[in-house]
């Protein structure tokens, strides 16, 4: 019965078709939000421009990263507190009017506080809308509908650069057109958020979440009950390391190639392999993977991570660059479907945007620290043994999701019915 129900699980048309208009509008916002990203893609020019210097521009965006840090910390509890609609709508339109400010001259030292509260609330939305998604979607459907998030995600990244490009060449090579652009839209989604979104889910009767206690399941705590779950909390130290080991791609992978005096072309076109094959096949791949239980998809995602991450410690040449890539390219496409889900399906309940919230500040702490830690290892113990040694501690990490990750029990059809009846009427009047 079990085998056939995983069988049956739907692909990715049909989790998309079948989904209610809010869910449909909250991944087409991704894709349009992550479309229009243009000021964390050209904000180092931009302040260049301004006749600022290099390490000035820098800071700044670092400023807004750390804003977006904090921000998925704020988007979770703003999201408990106010629902996903209030929140979305704030944070995109907030920050669309602060990106327009972006344009106004300021002294420095305010150009930087507008970067970090546009950092800020451009990334309160995440946690509130992941949330949503979330409640919108049956418990089965939930590695998939992850997925298609991440699609959108990706597709928006891959676009971005060059609508930007497109749009700074339209405006004569100035940037008011592009940052004027991606505060209209953000004020749009805003307003299509606060109109087609609910207010809150319709609540779906779901297994209380693995080693909560009273605090988790009346959502009283904020980010202390979740800490409080400690075998999440070592969850969140884990992704934090593997996030910091995968970005390395970034920052430390172009050194690599530099010191090995290969061609720049080689790591161009494996950056770009790596964005291509994820957005062709993870959401084919899911299909499939989702019949797995998630710390197996994961575990193993993550191990071929590794090896892919320590194919890079033999001497760089393009068959080392390309094999590489394209193995922890395949490790993405399986484990990041269920590593992205596994925080709204171990936290279902009151506490769910909390625990989405915090698994996305340790995935943007790591993406802020990943270029410190492996420039540190680049510089002390080189490339012969960084990538080994990266390598071995994501497979170690795999390791550890095997212990760390348990999905809920999920309640018995019998014993799922009864509730179920007995608030059907309301749950419908709600929906409606």
């Amino acid at each position: 019965m079990a085998a056939a129900a995983d069988a049956s699980r739907p692909g990715v048309w049909e989790t998309f078709r079948d989904s209610p208009a809010a869910a449909k509008t909250i991944m087409v916002g991704v894709i349009v939000n992550r479309l229009s990203s243009f000021l964390v893609i050209f904000l180092v020019l931009y302040v260049t421009a301004r006749g600022y210097s290099t390490s000035q521009a820098v800071f700044a965006l670092g400023a807004y990263g750390a804003g977006g840090v904090v921000g998925s910390l704020i988007g979770g509890e703003l999201s408990e507190r106010f629902g996903p609609r209030s929140t979305t709508a704030m944070s995109m339109g907030i920050s669309g009017l602060l990106t327009a400010f972006m344009l106004v001259p300021v002294a420095y030292p305010l150009l930087v506080v507008a970067s970090v509260l546009v950092g800020v609330s451009s990334q309160i939305f995440r946690p509130a809308s992941a949330t949503l998604l979330s409640d919108l979607t049956p418990d089965d459907n939930q590695v998939m509908i992850f997925a298609i998030w991440r699609f959108g995600l990706n597709l928006g990244a891959a676009a971005a650069p060059m609508l930007g490009f497109a749009l700074y060449y339209l405006d004569d090579k100035q940037y008011t057109l592009v940052f004027l652009s991606e505060a209209v839209i953000a004020v749009a989604y805003a307003v299509v958020a606060w109109l087609l979104l609910p207010s809150r889910a319709v609540a779906r009767d779901v297994a209380e979440p693995a080693e909560s206690d009273a605090t988790s399941v009346s959502g009283r705590g904020g980010y202390l009950a979740v800490l409080r779950n400690h075998r999440y909390a070592l969850f969140l130290l884990v992704a934090l390391v593997h996030t910091i080991v995968y970005q390395q791609y970034l920052s430390t992978l172009p050194l690599t190639v530099n010191a090995a005096h290969l061609d720049i072309f080689w790591y161009t076109l494996a950056v770009s392999l790596n964005g291509a094959v994820v957005i062709a096949l993870e959401l084919p791949a899911t299909k499939v993977i989702q019949r797995l239980p998630m710390r197996l998809s994961i575990a193993l995602g993550l191990a071929l991570v590794g090896i892919g991450v320590g194919i890079y410690g033999l001497s760089m040449v393009p068959l080392v660059i390309l094999s590489g890539t394209l193995l922890w390219t395949l490790g993405e496409i399986v484990s990041a479907p269920s590593l992205f889900a596994y925080p709204a399906v171990v936290g279902a309940g009151r506490l769910k945007s909390r625990y989405i919230g915090s698994f996305q500040f340790a995935f943007g702490l790591g993406n802020t620290i990943a270029p410190l830690v492996g420039g540190w290892l680049f510089l002390y113990i080189g490339t012969s043994a960084l990538w080994p040694l990266l390598g071995a501690v994501e497979v170690l990490v795999a390791v550890a999701i095997l212990g760390l990750v348990r999905e809920p029990a999920k309640a018995s059809p019998a014993a799922a019915e009864e509730p179920a009846s007995g608030v059907s009427g309301e749950t419908s009047a709600g929906a409606t």
